[in-house]
């Protein structure tokens, strides 16, 4: 005979392996949802040089920024307009007796194809941070300002990207080779970004800033400014924990109200996109574009915390919003643009 307990103790069991399996399903969608949103390859790391964690972007050069064409070199046809073919009489319609008309010069210079050797530096940051400080004026005195700033790290890995020598033995697709040096040297520029108003502000170099920072930071390494930077050779290391060349980059007048950040940072890599050939062809350089989201207002900014990445929402509309802000179509933290 089945008594009422014995059913309340197998409807109890039957509920309870439900809200486990439940349990376990949800469980096991959070971390799929969350592996699907991790959209770079970005790492965090602990360092001796600095208490607190590093983000710490890899190198990322692709061998297609190896070449660029084919291209025309037009400047190169207009000067020197006897190689056309259709100017000598000695070949009718202006075709070579038995080589293809790929093979003249002329073609040739239509189809140049211009190949270069690339490299691209590890980049690690701590996150974006202000306070006040007295800046030099024109007129010698003092002023208070309310100060941008950001500490990183440059390290080269080698890795370089170069063309190969030609060898009729492997498929041209092979022929890019990886190489690297004893050192590099980082040229950096800074660009941060108003991603609401697009308005854009340079780096500004503030000698009295770096030992404020250095000391309010705990930096223990020798920390450069971008200009100081540029003189010090980065040297090939795969140590996971060496210490690498420490800057700060630094802004001032920026927005007070500004809520959706980008910062650009140009000088990693030497590749870079330009569209034909001469002084006035667009010419576009590789940045890498950090993502940064500020809430907060006008009133104590120095409370105010700048977080890393693009903001998730639940809302599907309020999502496209701030990406719409980023100009993203998907979340993403930093991506690798030509501007």
């Amino acid at each position: 005979m089945v008594t009422p307990m014995s059913r309340w103790t197998v409807t109890l069991s039957f509920l309870a392996v439900v809200l486990a399996s439940v349990g376990t399903i949800s469980k096991a969608s959070g971390q799929d949802a969350g592996a699907e949103t991790k959209q770079d390859p970005s790492t965090q790391m602990q360092t001796q040089f600095a208490p607190g964690v590093v983000t710490v972007i890899p190198p990322a050069p692709d061998p297609k920024e190896t070449f660029d064409g084919p291209q025309t070199l037009q400047s190169m046809i207009d000067a020197h307009p006897e190689i056309a073919w259709t100017q000598t009489g000695n070949h009718a319609e202006g075709k070579p007796h038995f080589d293809p008309r790929s093979r003249t010069l002329e073609e040739m210079l239509k189809q140049v194809i211009y190949r270069r050797e690339i490299f691209c530096l590890e980049f690690s940051f701590k996150p974006l941070r202000q306070l006040y400080l007295d800046i030099p004026r024109p007129d010698g005195k003092m002023q208070r300002k309310l100060v941008q700033y950001m500490v990183y790290r440059v390290r080269y890995r080698g890795g370089d990207l170069r063309p190969a020598a030609d060898n009729l033995d492997e498929p041209i697709f092979k022929r890019i080779e990886s190489v690297s040096y004893p050192s590099r040297r980082f040229f950096p520029m800074f660009v941060l970004e108003d991603r609401e108003s697009g308005q854009q502000y340079i780096d500004q170099i503030l000698p009295t800033a770096v030992d404020r920072i250095a000391l309010r930071e705990q930096i223990t390494a020798p920390i450069h400014n971008s200009v100081d930077i540029s003189r010090v050779k980065i040297p090939r290391t795969e140590d996971p924990n060496a210490p690498g060349v420490w800057g700060v980059v630094t802004w001032v007048d920026v927005d007070p109200n500004i809520d959706y950040i980008a910062v650009n940072v140009f000088g990693l890599t030497n590749a870079f996109e330009q569209d034909g050939e001469g002084a006035d062809a667009p010419y576009r350089r590789k940045a890498l574009m950090l993502n940064f989201y500020r809430p907060g207002d006008a009133t104590n900014q120095i409370a105010d915390r700048v977080r890393f990445g693009v903001p998730a929402y639940d809302d599907a509309e309020d999502q496209t919003y701030v990406l719409k802000k980023y100009g993203l179509d998907k979340r993403l933290d930093y991506r690798w643009v030509f501007r």
